[in-house]
């Protein structure tokens, strides 16, 4: 019974099934937040709501029927549990948080498709590298704090007064959002080689350390993606070897 169940939930149509589940109940959470939607089908939308957590909770207890504790040996399957145990939390009328945390049930995509997934170990194997590039990262704007400081602190204080204020200038220049009519150009008015300044510096914030960031990301989930290959072709060659000791034992027995 148990390898029956196993085999329901491992199918692609069950998977198939909990994502159409999954986006429905996503569209129904963000539905909800319309008043005239909810005033003519609010009782509608929580209905499909309650049915939607109904089937949460019964895929949860048939995959803990099925693996039982090899259940909690997989990280995905305690990040669907915690998702669901969330879900079932009591949102009354007051409690607006507790509400609004209910479309991370939509989370639970990420553990359901196979390729996300993938996205996300890679973004995860890809954290110890990225430590490195984020200190390099916090000590070029370090250093172009304490200069910008100096530099353009005493004519534009509202930017660089300050350690802070000039971090938080230098990371507004480094995204690009409004860095030369916005900020660059008017320094330049009062010091007219700002520009060997700030462009050196968002050369080397934006088009260098963040594409740092980028081939890290991009490294570690094409390594992810091999892990998981890998790991599909041991399974695939461990279910051969025991097919082939089953033949082996069924050729002995008619032998003998």
């Amino acid at each position: 019974m148990r390898h029956k169940v196993r085999e329901v939930v491992e199918s692609r149509g069950f998977e198939t099934a909990i994502i159409a589940v999954i986006v429905i109940n996503a569209i129904v959470i963000g539905l909800e937040t319309v008043p005239s939607v909810m005033a003519e089908y609010g009782g509608l939308l929580r209905a499909i709501d309650r049915i939607a957590i109904g089937v949460f909770i019964a895929e949860i207890v048939l995959k803990l029927y099925a693996y039982r504790l090899r259940f909690f040996a997989s990280g995905w399957n305690v990040f669907d549990l915690a998702i669901v145990t969330a879900a079932l939390v009591p949102a009354s009328a007051g409690a607006s948080v507790l509400r609004a945390l209910r479309i991370l049930r939509a989370l639970r995509l990420i553990s359901v498709v196979p390729k996300m997934r993938q996205v996300v170990a890679g973004l995860l194997s890809a954290i110890p590298s990225m430590g490195t590039v984020i200190v390099l990262l916090m000590l070029v704007f370090y250093v172009g704090a304490v200069m910008a400081t100096k530099l353009y602190g005493p004519s534009f204080p509202e930017w660089f007064g300050s350690i802070p204020r000039s971090l938080y200038s230098l990371f507004q220049i480094m995204t690009l959002e409004s860095w030369s009519m916005g900020i660059v150009r008017p320094v330049m008015e009062a010091h007219p080689y700002a520009w060997a300044f700030f462009v050196p510096f968002i050369l080397v914030t934006s088009f260098v350390v963040l594409n740092l960031f980028i081939a890290i990301i991009v490294n570690a989930m094409h390594e992810a993606s091999d892990e998981e290959a890998t790991s599909e072709r041991e399974e695939i060659l461990q279910e051969l070897r025991l097919l082939r000791a089953d033949v082996a034992a069924l050729r002995a027995e008619r032998a003998s």
